[in-house]
């Protein structure tokens, strides 16, 4: 019984298991989230060509008339179009693997932990698909037109299909992370790492940073770098209203120290 004369909550208990129960549970989760890529691959690999050409579509639509994309390896045009089919793979497999991380350690966690995690899981795949779309219908495009446009006279663009993967790869994984930005700052003021306040009154070291991690993220041109840093600086700015909406007991200083 409390003081107050409410009868107390059973205090939650945690599920247990051994050392090998939980390595045999992990091995057993890897092997679904390996399974669903694999499928995956399987039933797309018939079409590793046309999959090719659509992750190629924004810079073939910019390309100058008459020019195409090279190889310069001689296994380019088989291993190219499969790699790319196992990056899609692995892409649409996504929400199968962290649904089995956390099916994992969800366990392990409180009712109250759970409550919390639940919606940062899904909005971090939801976030990380609108990043990596991001880059593909509006980034490439737009950055794929301005260097066709500053190509020097004399000079033919063509690019590699091999430099091409390992370049719209690049792009899309850093979108996808620097979307996860609403994301970290709720899990920063939630954590009680820092208040709400104290990361307000830092916007001018967010927004130098964005700019920064836009220019060690994405290629080496101006453009791609603003198209990252002002999204990323706006998603944090949405991050700071949702956790002062959600942990309003953590916006401050004061009121964390108080409910410590």
């Amino acid at each position: 019984m409390t003081p107050s004369g409410a009868p107390q909550e059973p205090e939650e208990q945690l599920a247990e298991g051994t050392l090998m129960s939980h390595l045999v549970e992990l091995r057993d989760r890897l092997l679904r989230a390996v399974g669903a890529i694999f499928c995956l691959f399987l039933a797309l690999v018939a079409f590793s060509r046309d999959i090719f050409s659509l992750v190629a579509k924004p810079l073939m639509d910019q390309l100058p008339e008459g020019t195409t994309m090279i190889a310069t390896s001689v296994a380019s045009p088989f291993v190219t179009p499969i790699k790319t089919t196992f990056y899609v793979a692995l892409l649409l497999a996504m929400p199968v693997a962290i649904y089995q991380a956390w099916a994992f350690v969800a366990p392990g966690l409180y009712r109250r932990e759970k409550r919390f995690a639940v919606p940062l899981l899904l909005s971090s795949i939801v976030l990380f698909y609108i990043g990596a779309a991001f880059a593909y219908f509006l980034v490439f495009p737009t950055v794929f037109k301005f260097l066709a446009a500053t190509t020097p006279q004399g000079v033919q663009m063509m690019t590699d299909i091999a430099s091409y993967l390992d370049f719209a790869l690049l792009t899309c994984f850093s979108f996808g992370i620097a979307f996860e930005t609403p994301v970290a700052t709720v899990l920063l003021v939630a954590s009680g790492i820092v208040s709400a306040e104290t990361l307000a009154r830092q916007r001018p070291y967010v927004f130098l940073g964005a700019f920064i991690v836009g220019a060690i993220l994405t290629p080496p041109d101006v453009l791609s770098q603003v198209m990252l840093a002002i999204p990323m600086y706006l998603l944090f700015e949405a991050g700071l209203a949702m956790s002062r909406l959600m942990y309003p007991a953590a916006a401050t200083p004061a009121s964390r120290s108080e409910h410590a």
